[in-house]
């Protein structure tokens, strides 16, 4: 294929008819992206290059009570056990009184790197001498957030390596309900320049940390034993198995890559639907669970007292205003939906649902086994894909388990048997 040239200046209908005449795309593709192309006109503006709409399920998760309030909680995803799993463990904890959520602080940090530092420790000292200084050089910055209640609070000059001359300059500002990125970005950039023109230095960068421990977020939870009973093992049984899996996940990086990552199923499902950014999160959790130089699980389960004790704690800094939550349509109907009043709220909401969803996994894992709900739905996928109407789902899915069929030609064969007794 010819280089295209400034495709990023072409309109949508141009670019479109680009890949029609390069011949990547049949014309039914084309017309795919045509009929996908709900919101060109908006998504045209957020993004370059921009071809179609690219969708996912929707769904809500359902059970949710945190700290005293219940919650329908929009979960955007493509993985077939996400929702019901995240809402079946908030059900278990629903029935031992639900979630309870503990937020310390609400700060966003970032970072100027200096470079070619000759004597870090004294120009360490120099910069926390001028601390005051430098605060209200990052509000002048953005006097906007100043006026709403936050601004630069504090900073810290890490020396990041002697010998190379290298140091970090860390500025921790109150965003307020954004999450901050561009906020903070510009404060940084001001800061930067102060130390070019005052101190003298060689700046490297100044950014953002999506490694955000001043905004951290802990969600517990205590459920009685009888509500985990699972045929023949006792509620008993199955807490001190989940107990024993999660302490497993504290132990073994390859164990807690797999725990974690059932973590942010339901964290990226309702980061995503909240018109946040899931990468970040993604980014920032898995730094924290490597915090003490070996990548651990980010849950704790124990039994003790005669009861299974869960908590959580992550980097949360999500946003209630700002960015993409203004502008999608959808984000901000799921917002109304899960009638949140500010970021902090947000914040603790996402954290139970990582914590609801860890404990369905672990349950399923230490019982039935992951597969046994987890296929049931893979089939409903599978059954879709050979062609199933919504009315034949359940019984081709019905006739593959009892089968024993998991497999896309038994599934096609089925079908036909399935609308031939029908008379189709």
């Amino acid at each position: 294929m010819k280089a295209i040239h400034k495709f990023y200046q072409k309109s949508w209908q141009e670019r479109l008819a680009i890949l029609a005449q390069s011949q990547l795309l049949s014309d039914d593709e084309i017309k795919l992206f045509q009929v996908n192309g709900h919101q060109a006109e908006l998504f045209d503006s957020l993004i370059e290059n921009y071809v179609t709409d690219y969708s996912l399920p929707q769904g809500l998760a359902t059970n949710y009570v945190i700290d005293g309030h219940e919650y329908l909680i929009p979960m955007v995803t493509e993985e077939p056990s996400v929702v019901a799993a995240s809402s079946n463990g908030a059900g278990l904890v629903k029935r031992a009184g639900g979630f309870q959520s503990h937020i310390t602080e609400r700060l966003m940090v970032g970072q100027v790197v200096l470079e070619k530092v000759a004597e870090p420790a004294k120009l360490k000292a120099t910069i926390l001498a001028q601390e005051a200084d430098f605060l209200a050089c990052a509000n002048e910055a953005h006097p906007s957030i100043v006026k709403r209640g936050g601004g630069a609070r504090f900073l810290e000059v890490r020396i990041l390596s002697e010998s190379e001359g290298l140091l970090s300059l860390d500025l921790a500002v109150d965003v307020q309900e954004a999450m901050g990125a561009n906020m903070l970005n510009t404060m940084l950039e001001a800061l930067a320049q102060k130390i070019r023109q005052e101190l003298g230095q060689e700046v490297l960068m100044a950014i953002l940390s999506n490694y955000a421990v001043h905004s951290l977020v802990t969600v517990t939870c205590e459920i009685e034993p009888k509500l985990l009973a699972k045929g023949e093992l006792s509620g008993e049984e199955v807490a001190q198995k989940i107990a024993l899996a999660s302490h497993v996940a504290q132990l073994d990086p390859s164990r807690a890559a797999t725990h974690n990552k059932g973590i942010m199923n339901g964290i990226d499902a309702v980061v995503l639907a909240s018109g946040n950014d899931w990468r970040a999160i993604e980014a920032g959790a898995h730094a924290y669970a490597s915090r003490d130089g070996q990548y651990r699980g980010l849950s704790q389960w124990n039994y003790q007292d005669g009861k299974l004790h869960g908590s959580l704690t992550l980097p949360m800094p999500v946003g209630s205003v700002g960015g993409s939550i203004g502008v999608i349509p959808l984000v901000k109907t799921n917002h109304q939906l899960l009638q949140i009043k500010d970021a902090k709220q947000l914040a603790t909401v996402i954290v139970a649902v990582g914590l609801g969803q860890n404990l369905a996994a672990l349950k399923a894992l230490v019982t039935d086994g992951i597969q046994k709900g987890h296929m049931h739905l893979q089939l409903k996928t599978l059954a879709v894909k050979v062609g199933a109407t919504q009315s034949e789902v359940t019984s081709l899915v019905a006739q593959m388990e009892k089968a024993g069929k998991r497999d896309e030609n038994s599934a096609r064969q089925l079908l036909a048997q399935i609308r031939e007794s029908r008379g189709n």
